[in-house]
C-alpha cells in the first residue's frame, strides 16, 4: 500500500465526510480508493470498447408485453457466449426484473445490452461493466480437482 497526502478545502472535506458516514466507509482512504477506481474505469470505459469485461445489465419490463419475455430470452439464447446467468424477479402483477451476468469482449457485450434495452417494453435498463484482465496466458487452462481436470478463464478486474 502506498500512502499518499492530499489537501482540500474545509468545505469540500466536510461534505466527503458526510458521504462517507452516509455510505458507511470505515475512513477517508476507503472511500478515496473507490472514488480513484470509480474515475480511472470511467476513463477506460471512454477510451474505446478494447478489451474483455464482466457486467451486469439489469432492466424491468412488462411480462404483459406481446412475446416480450420471448424476444428477451431468444436474444440472451443468441447471445449464449456472453451470457453467464439470470436471475428472474417478480416486482407485481404485471413488472418483472432482471440482471443478466455477462462476459465476454467489450464491444459485443454493449451492443448486445444496447440491443436488449432497446426491445419495446423493457424500461429502466442499466448496465455495469467493469474492465478484466484475463489471467494466465489468455487462454483457457484447467485446473485438476478430484481427479477431473476443469477448463476455464481467470477474469481479474483492473484496478
Amino acid at each position: 500500500m502506498e500512502r499518499i497526502t492530499i489537501s482540500i478545502d474545509k468545505e469540500l472535506a466536510a461534505e466527503f465526510d458526510r458521504l462517507i458516514a452516509t455510505r458507511g466507509y470505515k475512513n477517508r482512504s476507503e472511500a478515496v480508493r473507490d472514488l480513484v477506481r470509480s474515475h480511472l474505469e470511467a476513463d477506460r470505459q471512454d477510451a474505446g470498447p478494447a478489451g474483455h469485461c464482466v457486467a451486469n445489465l439489469s432492466y424491468v419490463y412488462n411480462h404483459h408485453e406481446r412475446d416480450l419475455a420471448e424476444r428477451l430470452t431468444s436474444l440472451q439464447h443468441d447471445q449464449h457466449d456472453l451470457t453467464v446467468a439470470t436471475l428472474h424477479a417478480h416486482l407485481d402483477h404485471e413488472n418483472c426484473m432482471e440482471s443478466v451476468i455477462l462476459r465476454g469482449p467489450t464491444a459485443a457485450v454493449r451492443s448486445f445490452s444496447d440491443a436488449l434495452i432497446a426491445e419495446r417494453g423493457v424500461r429502466h435498463g442499466q448496465l455495469n461493466l467493469v474492465s478484466v484482465e484475463i489471467g494466465g496466458s489468455g487462454h483457457h487452462h484447467g485446473h485438476a480437482t478430484h481427479g477431473k481436470t476443469h477448463s476455464h478463464l481467470h477474469l481479474k478486474p483492473k484496478t
